[in-house]
């Protein structure tokens, strides 16, 4: 019976239970992961099935690392998502969020662009810290990601996007986030990436200010290319601003259609 445990190929004799596997593979091991799922340890294994080991508190090695970072997916998902390319066209509230949840489930390569610097009114719903106030949010963002996972391409580019370099630095992107504030730049990223970029999709928002219900954040598809996150009417204005938990479900809608599309989910 061949099997994959922690990401390496093993053969095994039936009938082997996961606490045989574990006591044979990792000793010790208290978390066992069975094709994405914890598993009772007197679980009986099978052909193909994808064993993680995991003893909780144990720095893994650099080798590891990335196959248990990857355990809690469905099998064969890592595999493509790895392969992805990725382009998140602004950095602030949305873009740092979805970066940082595209980088936690292994998206193979970011390419992110935005020109401005992390500001304090920034940090009441951006992925930085204080102490990275005044760097380009860009750099901040990429230092950021590299701690979450090191094992995965981002490409930061300090520059305001525009028709005359939208085309070239998102072509190797599939999908391409945009995560402006201002209505104007949306649509010009919309618009570019749509008649440059004809292999691409486009994951826009739009309104996802203040601290309504939230099931009023959707994600609607407007054209084969185009997906639109939001409620399309709560922009940012006096005594409606802009906070996180608002913020972080557009980007979390954002994130999982970027995945969707990914894998091939286009509805």
């Amino acid at each position: 019976m061949n099997i994959r445990i922690n990401e390496q190929s093993v053969s095994m004799t039936p009938p082997c239970s996961l606490a045989g596997a574990a006591q044979q593979f990792k000793p010790g091991a208290d978390l066992l992961i069975l094709n994405g799922f914890p598993a009772e340890p007197e679980t009986l294994l099978q052909e193909g099935d994808q064993l993680f080991l995991i003893k909780r508190g144990e720095q893994p090695s650099a080798d590891e690392l990335e196959a248990l970072m990857a355990a809690r997916h469905t099998p064969g998902i890592h595999a493509r998502l790895k392969q992805a390319c990725v382009g998140i066209a602004g950095a602030g509230g949305l873009g740092s969020a979805v970066a940082v949840a595209l980088a936690r489930i292994g998206v193979g390569r970011l390419i992110i662009a935005d020109f401005d610097l992390v500001e304090p009114s920034n940090l009441n719903r951006q992925q930085y810290f204080i102490d990275q106030i005044g760097l380009y949010k860009v750099a901040a963002l990429t230092q950021n990601l590299q701690r979450i996972n090191p094992y995965i391409s981002v490409e930061p580019h300090q520059a305001l996007l525009g028709p005359d370099n939208i085309p070239q630095l998102f072509a190797p992107c599939s999908v391409v986030v945009e995560a402006f504030d201002r209505a104007d730049m949306k649509a010009m990223l919309v618009d570019t990436v749509l008649s440059c970029l004809p292999g691409c999709c486009v994951v826009a928002a739009s309104g996802v200010a203040g601290y309504d219900d939230n099931n009023s954040i959707t994600t609607r598809r407007i054209s084969s290319r185009l997906y639109l996150v939001g409620d399309g009417v709560s922009e940012a204005q006096p005594g409606n601003g802009l906070m996180a938990p608002r913020v972080a479900i557009a980007a979390g809608h954002q994130a999982n259609q970027v995945v969707r599309i990914i894998l091939g989910e286009r509805s």
